[in-house]
């Protein structure tokens, strides 16, 4: 996990702050992949909106509640990660977005979609998702389940 606090005081430069955010987003993806509710929530603005596009969920906590199974994995296995980080003007305002791939492991289906986050920096220096959303997953093979695994980098491209 990323540690922004140092960066609270001084304006990060952009690749500075967009590599904050890579960084982030990939802690968010395994907090789910770790199971772990505390640490998806910690990632989650206290007001965040999820699925805006529809009637969003709204607040960490309710938030964290609609997310549980696949935080526990019970319904499907979620793993997602960012190809594309952009900061706002405001240099507190970042949007993130990449693939994700959806797993059920009782079928053992899986799909392919796409999310986009917008994260908003608070006084803390903390990344915290202030607005989420997502596009439908339609059916995946196993050439473009490949593609996705292939695809993820953990070193921000900016760095």
């Amino acid at each position: 996990m990323l540690a922004g606090h140092a960066l609270a005081a001084v304006p990060a430069t952009v690749p500075q702050a967009e590599c904050q955010v890579w960084q982030r987003e990939l802690s968010f993806a395994r907090s789910v992949a770790d199971r772990d509710a505390v640490a998806f929530a910690e990632h989650l603005h206290p007001e965040a909106a999820f699925g805006v596009s529809r009637t969003p969920t709204r607040g960490r906590d309710a938030i964290t509640r609609e997310w549980m199974p696949l935080i526990q994995g019970t319904t499907l296995k979620l793993s997602w990660y960012p190809a594309v980080v952009t900061l706002g003007g405001d240099g507190r305002t970042a949007y993130s977005s990449g693939p994700a791939l959806y797993e059920d492991p009782k079928t053992g289906e899986s799909r392919i979609g796409r999310f986009g986050s917008v994260w908003h920096r608070g006084d803390d220096g903390v990344w915290r998702v202030l607005f989420d959303d997502g596009v439908s997953p339609q059916k995946a093979d196993t050439a473009a389940i490949q593609r996705f695994h292939e695809g993820r980098r953990e070193q921000c491209p900016a760095a």
